[in-house]
């Protein structure tokens, strides 16, 4: 679920388009409008009717990503600007770091080419369940090729597991069925994994999305901050004050996140101005929501639950 920034009150192309027939073993040559059959529903690709390099990805009826082709670094979606201020706010682009990040949901790989063209030595993994979708945003939009890119299929908890310790300085959760991420990869269990892949300073990152009642994000924020010495949240001032259906920008790292005054001004300055909850203010929003934990392992020798 993402609400688009600069596009607040644009048309979002209610374009008429068809099924797409791709051939088996085949990846689309560029982008073509029309809904897509993948191994996990449909996907629709829509031009933005804005901008005549841009374009839309719906995903089971849900609104997943926006592309421009001619500028990788223009982000539609409001969050995704705000983590890549943030990113930026912790790894200013000037000192060129080799930066290495795993994108846990792949979508149109909207934050993967932003952060290639902003660190152009970047390492990163697009981790993404849907092989078939996997495969036509590799034919619909220009990726970088591996090692600068690998697109993973795969799903997102049992691949963070199988990397090597301390080997990302970026995680981003941004993983949804539907308007909900999945419960395995919201747990403390599964924070804790994300946080032994994590080089020292490293930060983990998720878009949590919510209703008004702010149920959700408190959950998040109360299982990341069980997880991380230091928090953070960023979100504009009516999804803060639960006014409205959107999503939050979380984080969490063994090291603060008020070390550089300008993110507070840049967030500010967007299209869509948004403020920082530094650490307390996290902890005390999170105060009384239940840390998600795994279910308990069945024990040994016991019958399995009726089907």
């Amino acid at each position: 679920m993402a609400k688009r920034g600069r596009a607040a009150g644009r048309s979002t192309a209610n374009v008429s388009t068809g099924v797409v027939d791709v051939p088996k073993g085949t990846r689309p040559d560029g982008p073509t409008a029309g809904v897509y059959y993948i191994d996990t529903g449909d996907c629709e690709l829509i031009p933005d009717q804005d901008n005549s390099s841009g374009w839309l990805l719906r995903i089971n009826g849900v609104m997943s990503s926006h592309i421009d082709l001619v500028d990788p670094l223009f982000l539609d979606f409001e969050y995704m600007r705000w983590i890549a201020a943030l990113v930026e706010s912790r790894w200013p682009r000037d000192a060129k770091p080799k930066l290495r990040a795993l994108h846990l949901g792949g979508g149109a790989c909207s934050m993967a080419r932003y952060f290639h063209a902003a660190y152009p030595d970047a390492r990163q993994i697009v981790v993404e369940l849907d092989g078939k979708l996997a495969g036509y945003v590799r034919g619909w939009f220009d990726l970088p090729k591996a090692p600068l890119l690998r697109l993973r299929v795969g799903e997102a908890r049992e691949v963070t597991e199988s990397l090597t310790p301390q080997t990302r300085d970026v995680i981003i959760r941004d993983v949804f069925a539907g308007s909900i991420t999945p419960r395995p990869l919201t747990t403390a269990e599964f924070n804790g994994q994300a946080k032994a892949v994590l080089a020292p300073g490293g930060i983990y990152v998720v878009n949590s999305g919510d209703a008004p009642d702010l149920k959700n994000a408190r959950e998040d924020a109360a299982t990341i901050a069980a997880s991380f010495e230091h928090t953070m949240i960023i979100a504009d001032p009516a999804m803060l004050k639960g006014r409205r259906f959107g999503n939050m920008v979380m984080a969490g790292s063994d090291l603060p996140f008020d070390g550089d005054p300008g993110l507070a001004r840049r967030l500010l300055g967007g299209a869509v101005p948004a403020h920082i909850w530094n650490d307390a203010k996290v902890r005390a929003f999170a105060a009384g929501a239940a840390v998600r934990r795994d279910p308990p392992a069945p024990m040994a020798g016991s019958a399995p639950a009726p089907g």
